[in-house]
């Protein structure tokens, strides 16, 4: 598999991490059969942890340069593929820290909503930022983020594609706890512990539990949004979002 995604394990602790600092640990293709295969290695895990490398970024989003051109079919398949990674975090046994380090935008943003717990560094900055590419989001933002910070939060966050500064993330609840940047390593691997040495399978009945509180309307809402998702593709302002974005330029859209 690539090198894209590494994984440290110390105790009952898996960090993974996403490395590609140099384009803002952007999800490409390669990376995402890489954090599916890494997450298939983690059954054992008391607890997860799940960053970006560097300081700039957690995770900036899904490969644009790769998704401009996909058609509706395609589209899908690749929906499903972060579908598939999403919710593979939100089921895991273990509790799933995202240590949020940075930007997390798209996609990004989506993988951190499928974590249990979320701690925001100072400098961490938070958004569905899909609709200036011509699209919604694909992998589950437009399900959890208003069962996590409700209808009107949500709402602004997708229709005007708001970025949340770390303050104001934790104010509305997208995450429980913003600390400062050289002071994140340390208190999510504090958290981590302590979590890994809490009885294994009364943690996974809580996860369980808690989960099944969106259950059945999520699962119909999830498949709605992937095929919502995948229909835009091919349209005017897909194309013209994701190649203006790629061409460092306003999109002109219809």
């Amino acid at each position: 598999m690539p090198d894209t995604v590494t994984i440290e394990r110390r105790g009952g602790v898996a960090t993974i991490t996403i490395d590609r600092p140099d384009s803002l640990n952007a999800l490409n293709t390669n990376t995402l059969h890489a954090l599916e295969h890494v997450l298939d290695e983690t059954d054992d895990a008391r607890a997860i942890v799940l960053t970006g490398a560097g300081d700039d970024a957690f995770v900036a989003g899904a490969d644009i340069g790769y998704m401009k051109e996909l058609s509706t079919d395609e589209a899908l398949e690749y929906a499903d593929l972060g579908h598939r990674i999403c919710d593979r975090l939100e089921t895991h046994d273990a509790p799933v820290i995202a240590a949020i380090n940075g930007y997390a935008f798209g996609g990004g943003c989506e993988l951190a909503l499928a974590a249990d717990l979320r701690i925001a560094s100072e400098n961490a900055v938070i958004g569905q930022t899909e609709i200036d590419l011509g699209i919604v989001p694909g992998w589950g933002g437009t399900q959890r983020l208003p069962r996590l910070i409700g209808d009107q939060a949500a709402r602004r966050m997708i229709f005007l594609g708001e970025r949340l500064d770390a303050e104001v993330a934790a104010e509305v609840g997208l995450v429980g706890e913003v600390v400062p940047q050289d002071d994140l390593d340390s208190v999510v691997e504090e958290m981590a512990t302590e979590l890994a040495g809490k009885p294994r399978f009364a943690l996974a009945a809580a996860k369980e539990a808690l989960n099944q509180v969106h259950e059945g309307p999520q699962a119909a809402g999830l498949a709605y949004e992937r095929r919502l998702w995948s229909g835009l593709f091919g349209t005017h302002d897909q194309r013209e979002g994701m190649e203006a974005f790629v061409e460092k330029r306003d999109p002109e859209f219809e």
